[in-house]
């Protein structure tokens, strides 16, 4: 059994590589940085003894997917199990912002994504059994104003992860969108979130705590992960209130 995670090199990516090879499930790590991979791979590989297999690529480019597709053929390969982690924020302003540095996210958070699901979900269809994990978030329960097009993104994986869950039932394949709140991992530097920049020991869950309950999540094969009591709480109360009061609130809380 192979599992292929991507932005496998830090954060939560790189505690899923351990939560499956812990369960003695093969391992390819897909990310930019080759030096992190290798480095992580090695110590997995010892570690755990399972196979860790490396495709050092920049997720964000056109035709990415595909050349991932080919690069793990060329491997011999099977996915088994899919997790699509890579993704990036960007804090401030829309209309201030570095229009290539949104094109690229929306390229990686959505289109990545989607291209891999497609083209991996042929062959699980084929072998009548596989299981998909998403990274979405609780920013996909509502609008994010200094945050709109990484929002929007969430908003896309979320829908598109509970749409095809439905359609992939027949063919014994599941599909998960893991929920997570802010995080401790290096997510908050690349965005220049304000909230996870310099966050307060124990403030938020680690990475290592979310990826271990999107791992069991994704084994179960349920539709909607969200991680914890609090961001549970919130992603229900939102559907409550005025979006008006909605925006006001979430453009407060990530200053």
């Amino acid at each position: 059994m192979t599992a292929l995670i991507t932005g496998a090199s830090k954060g939560i990516g790189k505690e899923f590589v351990i939560e499956f090879a812990k369960n003695k499930i093969d391992v390819i790590m897909v990310a930019r940085s080759q030096k992190l991979l290798h480095e992580h791979a090695q110590f997995v590989e010892k570690k755990y003894k399972t196979k860790v297999h490396v495709i050092s690529l920049d997720l964000s480019v056109q035709n990415a997917a595909e050349e991932v597709y080919q690069a793990v053929n060329k491997k011999g390969l099977v996915v088994n199990y899919l997790v699509n982690n890579a993704g990036f924020g960007d804090y401030g302003e829309f209309a201030n912002s570095d229009l290539k540095k949104q094109s690229d996210m929306i390229n990686l958070n959505i289109l990545t994504l989607t291209k891999l699901t497609h083209l991996f979900v042929q062959d699980m269809k084929k072998h009548k059994q596989g299981k998909i994990l998403n990274l979405a978030s609780i920013a996909a329960f509502q609008p994010g104003p200094m945050m709109s097009v990484y929002f929007a993104a969430k908003h896309f994986v979320l829908g598109f992860s509970e749409a095809i869950h439905e359609e992939l039932k027949p063919y014994n394949i599941q599909v998960t969108a893991l929920c997570p709140g802010p995080t401790e991992s290096e997510f908050g530097q690349v965005a220049e979130f304000q909230m996870l920049k310099n966050p307060k020991p124990n403030r938020f869950p680690t990475a290592k705590d979310v990826a271990q309950f999107g791992f069991k999540k994704m084994m179960k094969g349920e539709a909607v992960a969200i991680h914890g009591f609090v961001n549970t709480m919130l992603s229900t109360l939102v559907r409550l209130i005025p979006r008006s009061i909605v925006r006001k609130i979430v453009r407060y809380r990530i200053k």
